[in-house]
Order: structure tokens, then C-alpha cells, then sequence
């Protein structure tokens, strides 16, 4: 739901011919922060795991979930992400083959840098995700009953998570289309590769692990430092 949602916004602003043509990057983040409205809602069971980088940063904060655990969410995150892919690019199908620019048509798959620099746009993504992963811990701390803290925004549960995408986006998502997730990017960019898009260029492999090894590293050190500055309020 998360990936269909999100690239399907992309598509909607990117390709030609579409009625959200030329939306504007304002369109993009509000859009992906609705896809994650949707994502986080319906995958309750889980806990709303949508995202390696925040799975791997609720580890790093002290959440006990066991390996296979982790392993299990990890392998679904890139699977959903790339049926989402799949679905967003049967949804435009027409509008792909019509979209004369090979770049537009990657765009709506992946993420990738306005100013290509490997270390800065390396610096973006951990500092975007690290946002995201801080802040999220946040919401679930000031919602922890055991705490003793005001439920404040987590009690709204989806809604806060979609309106802090929507704010990385505004904010930090200039420099690199703002991934914050590794699954998100690799999942799709998997199949814009082997789907049989017209006039689709390189799928961009020389970048592609900026949006995976940046949002880990982000993600890691948010649930490291959430453990040492969000402390929980004793009874």
C-alpha cells in the first residue's frame, strides 16, 4: 500500500498526459505522506513495520524483537515494495509508453540526487532518516502507558507518522528525493529493471546503494541516541 500509494503520486505529477501532470514537489510529499497514512493503518499486525531503517533503528532503541523477527520483516518490506512498484506501473501503464523521457519514467520507480555527490547526498539520506526514526520513537514513547507520559501525539497513531514524512519532504528532500528507506527505493528500482517499460534507460545501479546503506545508518543511529535522549518518565 506504502510503495503503490507513493509511486503512484510520482507517476501522477512525473508522466505525461496524466491529470496530476506537472503537480509540483509540494503534490510528491503530501502524497507520500498519505501512503504512509495508508501503510502504517493497515498493517497493524505488525506493528506498522514498513521500513527496514526504522525496523532496524526500534532494535537498535532497545525494542527485544528476535532475529528471525527482524529477518521477517526485512524480506516482506522489499517483497511489498516491489508488488507496490508493480501495481503503480500497471496503473500508469499507458501513460509510461507515452512518457518520452527515460529519467521521468526511473523517477517514478526510485529516488535520486538533484546534485549528484556520493558523500553529501550519503549525508541527506542518514540525516532525513535519522529524523524520522528519532521522532518516531518519540511518538511511541509519549504514547507508552508504562511511561506515564501524555499520550499526545501518538494517540493518533497513523497520522503523526504521515504529517513527519510529509515535513522531511518539505524540508529535507530537495537534495535527494528524500528515500528514508531502504526498501522503498531498492524494491521499486528492482522493477523498473525487469518490468517492460518503453524507453526506460538505465535503472541508475551507481546510486542505488546511497538510498539503502544511507537510511540503515540513519536509521541505527536514531534508535541509538532515541535510547539516551527521549528517557522514559518514571512512575
Amino acid at each position: 500500500m506504502l510503495v503503490l500509494l507513493g509511486c503512484g503520486v510520482v507517476a501522477n505529477v512525473a508522466l505525461a498526459k496524466t491529470k496530476g501532470f506537472n503537480g509540483g514537489f509540494l503534490m510528491v510529499n503530501f502524497g507520500w505522506g498519505l501512503a504512509v497514512f495508508a501503510g502504517v493503518t493497515v498493517s497493524y499486525a505488525s506493528g506498522a513495520h514498513l521500513n527496514p531503517a526504522v525496523t532496524l533503528g526500534l532494535w537498535a532503541s532497545g525494542n527485544d524483537m528476535s532475529f528471525t523477527t527482524i529477518l521477517v520483516y526485512l524480506a516482506a518490506q522489499f517483497v511489498g515494495a516491489f508488488i507496490g512498484a508493480v501495481l503503480a506501473w500497471a496503473a500508469y501503464k499507458q501513460h509510461f509508453d507515452d512518457e518520452p523521457v527515460a529519467a521521468n519514467k526511473l523517477g517514478v520507480f526510485s529516488t535520486g540526487p538533484a546534485i549528484r555527490s556520493t558523500a553529501w547526498n550519503l549525508i541527506t539520506e542518514i540525516v532525513g532518516t535519522f529524523v524520522l526514526v528519532f521522532v518516531v520513537i518519540g511518538f511511541g514513547k509519549a504514547g507508552d502507558p508504562a511511561t506515564n507520559a501524555p499520550a499526545g501525539l501518538a494517540a493518533l497513531g497513523a497520522l503523526p507518522v504521515a504529517l513527519l514524512v510529509v515535513a522531511i519532504g518539505a524540508s529535507l528532500g530537495g537534495p535527494t528525493g528524500y528515500a528514508i528507506n531502504p526498501a522503498r527505493d531498492l524494491g521499486p528500482r528492482i522493477a523498473h529493471a525487469v518490468l517492460p517499460i518503453k524507453g526506460k534507460g538505465t535503472s541508475d545501479w551507481g546510486y542505488s546503494w546511497i538510498p539503502v546503506v544511507g537510511p540503515i545508518i540513519g536509521g541505527l543511529a536514531g534508535g541509538l541516541l532515541a535510547r539516551v535522549l527521549l528517557p522514559t518518565i518514571a512512575s
